[in-house]
């Protein structure tokens, strides 16, 4: 049986080739019942529309890129934070017949700039999708801005993104909240470990948790502040020198969970049993929150649901939709689980 065309769908629906180009491409301006008669009739031709032939007619890709700091670039690689924001952003693509194209690159590469301009002129997508900390970096921002295409910055971290749309989370709110929570239990050496010096949504993190000592009454220390890099190898790091000192935390909170799950491998490395002598809490609630033993007291960061509104604003736009400025800011929840507990007497 030979494949159906759009003149089959146009005669079966009784409308004109443009109706259905219209339908297909989800443009404005057509009646609801139009609509379902074309739709009806794809589906019991079992239509499916050359997509180089539309991309041409309509002048978009149907194609949004989602960008990232590749996750193998670290000596203990941990995918957690990607994997939840490619869930996110493909499912706004497969409900709009959309395709995600993902583009893994090292932040630290001189020429990165140079790639995405590349990448961008070779595959002319509808959007962006730019994840931290290359939302944070102005060189990458000024690159992908030069070649015209439309952008998202997620987790940016900036209450001020110019005329650029953000999604982010309230990381400093959050942040305090589980510092307070942390105090609640009787801790009073609460250590920190601060993450990617170039991420500025982690940066807020560190300040709420400097509000919340604050607000708890218990005093900041510098000697418990530790900088981490984001990744697993530079928690277990910061925290053998916190927890060899004579003096330790009985608390450790990191910016994110790959750092706190280094911190846990550390202790019982050294013996130290969590949460009984020391209570351990993260930030995201990637997978790995869940794995590590004891499950880690995490900041829930609706990684997915921050993605998706990120690629739907981008599709949006695409099809002449409202301009992209302003931010949306996600809630962060606390999950209370087993590596934290009272403070040791």
């Amino acid at each position: 049986m030979s494949r159906a065309t759009i003149f089959d769908v146009a005669t079966r629906a009784g409308v004109s080739i443009k109706t259905v180009s219209r339908v297909v491409n989800n443009e404005p301006n057509v009646r609801e019942t139009t609509k379902e008669r074309v739709r009806k009739a794809i589906r019991e031709l079992n239509y499916r529309p050359d997509r180089s032939a539309r991309n041409l007619a309509s002048h978009r890709s149907h194609l949004i890129t989602l960008i990232y700091d590749d996750p193998s670039a670290y000596e203990i690689p941990s995918a957690g934070y990607v994997i939840r924001m490619q869930q996110g952003a493909l499912r706004a693509c497969r409900d709009n017949d959309c395709e995600l194209l993902i583009h893994p690159c090292r932040y630290q590469d001189k020429a990165l700039g140079a790639e995405l301009k590349t990448l961008i002129e070779k595959v002319r997508p509808d959007g962006i999708v730019l994840a931290a900390p290359l939302s944070n970096m102005p060189n990458i921002v000024r690159a992908i801005g030069a070649t015209g295409t439309p952008f998202v910055r997620v987790s940016s971290g900036r209450k001020k993104n110019g005329k650029h749309y953000s999604v982010s989370m309230n990381d400093r709110e959050c942040s305090a909240e589980m510092t307070r929570y942390l105090a609640s239990l009787g801790h009073k050496r609460i250590a920190f470990l601060t993450g990617h010096p170039k991420h500025d949504a982690v940066k807020n993190r560190f300040l709420g948790y400097q509000d919340g000592l604050q607000e708890s009454g218990v005093s900041f220390s510098g000697d418990l502040v530790e900088a981490g890099d984001n990744s697993i190898r530079s928690g277990e790091a910061c925290a053998e020198k916190l927890l060899s000192r004579k003096r330790r935390p009985t608390a450790i909170f990191a910016a994110n969970d790959d750092m706190a799950a280094g911190v846990i491998r550390v202790a019982d490395r050294l013996g130290i049993k969590v949460p009984d002598e020391l209570s351990v809490a993260g930030c995201d609630d990637i997978a790995l929150a869940q794995q590590v033993y004891p499950a880690l007291t995490t900041i829930r960061q609706p990684l997915a649901a921050m993605a998706e509104r990120a690629a739907l604003a981008l599709i949006e736009h695409s099809r002449g939709g409202s301009d992209l400025g302003g931010e949306d800011v996600f809630a962060a929840s606390m999950q209370i689980r087993e590596s934290t507990g009272p403070a040791p007497a």
